[in-house]
């Protein structure tokens, strides 16, 4: 059974950002690097805070969260993820996000049965 947990210490976003393996988009940039916790993933957002005030930052973070939330049961384990989200976030509305995110998990080989070229 997969667990999700919340990635929020600096050392390992920064990590994630120099070593990890990454795909990004219009709306959504995905970083990911496996994790030493077998059965875990640790999970991450961030919405920089030029793309507007606090509201506007945490209904994007929430809906992020949600879209991950979705996407989990077929989510491969062991891996640390961070989604950043971009200027096209703020548009997008709940389904394209959600296409957007499975994309990107696609891309980066994060999709149980499904590789890179599936």
């Amino acid at each position: 059974m997969l667990h999700t947990i919340s990635l929020n210490e600096n050392h390992r976003f920064r990590a994630l950002y120099a070593r990890g393996r990454h795909s990004a988009g219009g709306r959504l940039a995905v970083y990911a690097m496996k994790n030493r916790l077998k059965d875990t993933n640790r999970m991450g957002i961030t919405v920089s805070s030029k793309l507007g005030g606090a509201v506007t930052r945490n209904r994007v973070r929430r809906r992020l969260r949600e879209c991950y939330r979705l996407s989990e049961p077929g989510t491969r384990a062991g891996w640390d993820i961070v989604i950043v989200a971009r200027h096209g976030a703020l548009q997008s509305d709940f389904s394209g996000l959600m296409r957007e995110l499975r994309v990107h998990l696609k891309k980066l080989d994060l999709l149980q049965g499904a590789g890179p070229n599936a």
